[in-house]
């Protein structure tokens, strides 16, 4: 069944620069009362390595972990596509806490429950 509150945020890429924006959305959209999650797929889950999110700090805002952080306090969902795990031969990787690994049809079942779905 559609969500029409639901946005779901796919984050795609390792790039600094591209990791603020589903972050705030999703902080932004929770506090709008819409019901926000994050997708990480394909080399988007390079930032969820431990202490990769700590290194990547720009102009004045947090450290992208204290915002993954402050994400999941708000109690928004971090899904990891497993089958990107694989992609990059980290079968054995463990990831920051909190983020729920989930299979491939999983990003399809969330965008059609989604009003509207976002990549980065």
């Amino acid at each position: 069944m559609k969500d029409e509150k639901a946005i779901l945020y796919v984050q795609t890429s390792d790039q600094p620069e591209r990791q603020y924006s589903p972050l705030v959305l999703a902080q932004t959209a929770k506090a709008m009362d819409l019901n926000p999650r994050l997708y990480y797929l394909g080399k988007g889950l390079k930032i969820l390595i431990p202490g990769a999110a700590e290194k990547v700090k720009l102009g004045t805002f947090p450290s992208v972990m204290e915002m993954i952080e402050n994400t999941q306090k708000m109690g928004i969902e971090i899904y990891v596509c497993e089958a990107s795990k694989q992609m990059l031969g980290w079968e054995k990787v463990e990831l920051i806490p909190g983020v729920k690994i989930v299979g491939a049809a999983t990003l399809n079942d969330l965008a059609l429950e989604s009003g509207t779905t976002m990549w980065f």
